[in-house]
């Protein structure tokens, strides 16, 4: 009984800690790649700031991210597991980012997909990767310390 309750003390503290990572993270990923569209007025609520879309999208995308990172973290291969984490949280930080510069931005202009995709890509790519290799290797940071010891 003490192991099971040590062990679910152990799940519940590791998932608060990336779910508090990743929240964190992708706001300060929204802010780098699509702060230059702080200022425009959302298309889909026009008393919406900047902050309010950042802040629920960070929940939104904690949530959905550290419910999808549960299975990853059973598994034992460490390369395919970071592998996984990084192509994910890649993709729904390229999604939200391509959100916001369509609600703020191209649709009040006339963007074409191929132009909406390069401008998100232009302005998102650098930090995506920056930030993501960050938070993975902030999460797995004992692994990392292994490694470099070796």
């Amino acid at each position: 009984m003490q192991l099971n309750k040590e062990r679910m003390i152990k799940l519940l503290t590791n998932t608060a800690r990336t779910a508090i990572l990743l929240w964190i993270c992708t706001i300060i990923q929204i802010y780098w790649s699509m702060g230059i569209l702080t200022d425009n007025t959302s298309s889909g609520c026009l008393n919406c700031s900047f902050f309010h879309d950042a802040f629920f999208i960070s929940l939104f995308s904690t949530l959905i991210l550290t419910i999808l990172f549960l299975p990853l973290d059973r598994i034992k291969k460490n390369s395919f597991n970071i592998t996984a984490k990084w192509i994910l949280l890649m993709a729904v930080w390229f999604f939200w980012d391509y959100t916001i510069f369509v609600d703020r931005e191209s649709s009040w202009s006339t963007y074409d997909f191929k132009a909406e995709i390069y401008c998100t890509m232009y302005t998102s790519a650098l930090p995506i990767i920056i930030l993501s290799a960050i938070t993975l290797i902030i999460l797995h940071l004992d692994l990392v310390l292994s490694k470099l010891k070796k």
